[in-house]
């Protein structure tokens, strides 16, 4: 193996997998840490629940990740997370990124979360999606990561014990060269990481290339775009045309949503114009209502007919209130136990293609279905590409990060596998 990688949670590592399969790299997605041999692969993902957990929980399992692709001989490392920088004072990023470091024994990396393609790009510091800063965005009403500040060198000084500095975009504008230069300046100033502007893919291939000789690459899947050209120019990587040829698969679909975001809230909304939806609430659940079996005998009569869509995604509003009743880490857990139900639910009516939105939601429904790797596939979005779990009677599966995908991905993802 040649790269591997850290996600700290499984749609963004999903995410990461398919730029690297889209750069020609074999990419295999492993859930959780892995046991065993590594797969004939040139790059592995390992997929962990890391974001929003306690700060050491996530730097203990992010270095177990690390033990094990080190130990399986990957030259180079990359720690994943969003495109929209989630965090908390507190961490996770500052902690993990300054973890592994210490293990790698490297005194600098790099912070760059930019993914141009999905509206993510950083200018002087400061992250935008689409056209308005972080802050401005509806990140800010993210019920377990509210970034409320777009300065990514001020978020992530609050979380790491490293001096962060600033390469701005002038200097990525002049090519990998003039970046390297600017790498060094800023070690001589006592920097640790170099928060990294971008505003286009050309920029991400000058990160990338500039990278090369980094033990530990910290960023969003973006960066990914500029790495495969480095394994390839050294000589250790052909170029493999068929990195996301899946075979083709029966049965019928499901959609499960979690996420909240804007964007997810836009797709449900779509898919409800035309065929119907299934509801879970999170004040019923909690009540001890029959949610999930009510939401599987409703599936079980219109899935042999037509996909069928059980969500929980709501309005930022409707959230805040749930959360006041119920606490924070109750109203999530609840509902990401009854998707994962639902989801195993599906699959043992007959399911063999599932769309999942949310990262929380996919983790739990990966977690539920007991699956272990999985084989990354081609493009639906930006960020989202099909992939197939491991073993004997695969599924396909679409894991996409809530913010991610057009308002017609639902229907989109599903025609792509007839």
């Amino acid at each position: 193996m040649l790269l591997g990688c850290i996600a700290d949670d499984f749609t963004g590592a999903t995410d990461l997998a398919n730029m690297l399969v889209g750069g020609g790299m074999r990419c295999t997605q492993a859930i959780g840490v892995p046991q065993g041999p590594p797969p004939d692969a040139d790059a592995v993902v390992v997929a962990l629940k890391s974001r929003t957990i306690a700060p050491q929980e996530a730097v203990e399992q992010s270095l177990a990740a690390l033990a094990w692709l080190q130990a399986n001989g990957c030259r180079q490392f990359y720690f994943k997370y969003c495109s929209t920088f989630d965090s908390t004072p507190r961490g996770n990023i500052g902690p993990v990124t300054d973890a592994l470091m210490q293990a790698l024994g490297t005194s600098f990396t790099i912070a760059c979360p930019a993914f141009p393609e999905a509206g993510r790009t950083i200018f002087r510091g400061y992250l935008y999606v689409g056209d308005v800063l972080l802050s401005e965005s509806g990140m800010k009403d993210h019920p377990l990561t509210p970034m409320k500040d777009a300065n990514l060198v001020r978020v992530l000084q609050a979380q790491t014990r490293q001096k962060v500095g600033l390469a701005r975009y002038d200097t990525v504008a002049r090519g990998a060269a003039a970046l390297r230069e600017r790498f060094a300046a800023l070690q001589r100033e006592g920097c640790g990481i170099a928060v990294v502007d971008a505003i286009s893919d050309a920029d991400l291939d000058t990160i990338g290339a500039a990278c090369a000789d980094m033990p530990l690459v910290t960023a969003g899947s973006g960066v990914a775009l500029g790495l495969p050209a480095n394994f390839r120019k050294a000589g250790q990587l052909a170029h493999a045309g068929e990195a996301a040829r899946l075979p083709r698969i029966d049965g019928y679909a499901g959609i499960v949503s979690g996420s909240c975001s804007v964007a997810t809230n836009a797709q449900v909304a779509e898919w409800q114009k035309t065929r119907p939806a299934f509801r879970i609430d999170a004040r019923k659940l909690a009540a001890g209502e029959a949610q999930v079996q009510e939401a599987l005998d409703w599936a079980r009569a219109r899935i042999a007919r037509e996909p069928v869509l059980v969500y929980a995604t709501s309005s930022p509003e409707e959230v805040k209130a749930v959360q006041a009743e119920l606490g924070t880490e109750r109203a999530g857990r609840i509902i990401e136990q009854a998707l994962a139900a639902l989801a195993q639910g599906m699959v043992e009516l007959g399911a063999r293609k599932l769309v999942v939105a949310g990262g929380e939601t996919a983790g739990a429904v990966v977690n539920r279905l007991g699956i272990k790797a999985l084989r990354i596939g081609p493009q639906i979005d930006p960020g989202v590409p099909w992939t197939l779990s491991a073993g004997e009677a695969p599924i396909a599966l679409a894991l996409k990060s809530g913010n991610f995908g057009s308002t017609d991905f639902f229907s989109k993802a599903l025609g792509m596998l007839g």
